[in-house]
């Protein structure tokens, strides 16, 4: 299967600030879709003839549909947000990028040698959980509220349509990327410090941490991307955090294996070592839950995802729209708003 091809910028879809274009490209008479991270490629041009890697469209993945622009003839490289900082994420491929990681800034020494303050932490395993989990939160209490976006799936943040409109739209306050992810608004290295930062350096009172756009399944037991879940889960525990573990249920998903509660739920709070509050929605049946976990459940989900709907929030997952998967979306919101009320 071919992985590359070249092709020639017809012109610029849109732009998502310094780090993103969506480009249309022609290649070989065939338009395509194409993303350039400016933070790894300088933005391009009209006519300017780009390389691109085709891998994910040509496997038809869930993520796919689009293309990435490896290089360009004659355009410039860039670095992201160059700076003082000597870490590389996305290391050691020809994409690595340089950034400046809160570990290594001075002046925030004190943070590493605190801990979380019983701030509520929110560990998701689906990037589609992320709008309902904040909307859940907001629903009951005007919190502050960071993400924190794991090396799991994507690593560029800006590949998030999902993000920048809960930016845009201040359902959520910062944004953070550790381990190979970059592109945040804070950098750190590993999620450890992340979770430290989002408290003491963004100032944040609640948290949500979970992979970017592409989960990868493979329908083994442990050969899924959200198992980060139970590792998420135990570093919030051990840094004094309360662990609350969005369970992925569904209502829409025709696999048996992911109705009602995800048996990738079921796997990750087997294997956390922290006893974790799990929020349900009320009348919903948990006793797929393990027993050492504090099942909580919650009332009004169903109106308050209603009330999503009316202020035009289009969430989708798997490419099933709220009306096709209630359960999922009301079990995000659950988790979301059990939280605010701690």
């Amino acid at each position: 299967m071919q992985s590359q091809c070249h092709a020639t910028v017809s012109h610029v879809v849109d732009i998502d600030g310094d780090m993103q274009e969506i480009l249309a490209v022609d290649s070989a008479g065939v338009e395509r879709r194409a993303v350039n991270y400016t933070a790894l490629c300088a933005p391009l041009r009209l006519h300017d003839v780009v390389t691109l890697n085709t891998t994910a469209t040509g496997l038809r993945l869930g993520t796919g549909g689009f293309d990435f622009v490896v290089a360009a003839q004659g355009a410039e490289t860039a670095v992201l947000k160059p700076g003082p900082g000597h870490i590389m994420k996305a290391r050691y491929l020809p994409c690595q990028v340089a950034v400046d990681t809160l570990e290594e800034q001075p002046e925030h020494a004190d943070v590493w040698l605190r801990d979380l303050e019983r701030t509520p932490v929110l560990a998701a395993q689906l990037h589609s959980q992320l709008v309902p989990i904040a909307y859940g939160i907001r629903s009951q209490r005007n919190a502050r509220i960071a993400y924190i976006m794991t090396d799991g799936a994507a690593l560029p943040i800006a590949f998030s349509k999902t993000v920048r409109e809960a930016k845009q739209r201040g359902l959520i306050d910062a944004s953070l990327t550790c381990g190979q992810a970059f592109g945040g608004d804070y950098e750190c290295v590993t999620l450890h410090s992340a979770l430290l930062a989002a408290r003491h350096v963004a100032g944040c009172d609640t948290i949500i941490v979970c992979q970017g756009p592409g989960n990868a399944g493979t329908g083994t037991p442990y050969g899924f991307s959200g198992i980060e879940q139970a590792g998420i889960l135990d570093a919030t525990e051990r840094l004094g955090g309360i662990p609350m573990a969005v369970a992925r249920m569904s209502s829409g998903d025709l696999r048996e294996r992911h109705q009602g509660i995800s048996h990738h739920t079921r796997t990750t709070l087997s294997l956390t070592y922290a006893r974790c509050i799990v929020g349900v929605p009320a009348g919903i049946d948990a006793a797929a839950v393990p027993d050492r976990h504090e099942i909580r459940f919650c009332d009004g989900t169903a109106e308050v995802l209603d009330q999503m709907g009316s202020d035009n929030w289009n969430i989708t997952t798997m490419g099933r729209a709220a009306a096709a998967d209630r359960l999922f979306f009301e079990a995000a919101l659950a988790a979301g708003m059990i939280a605010a009320r701690l």
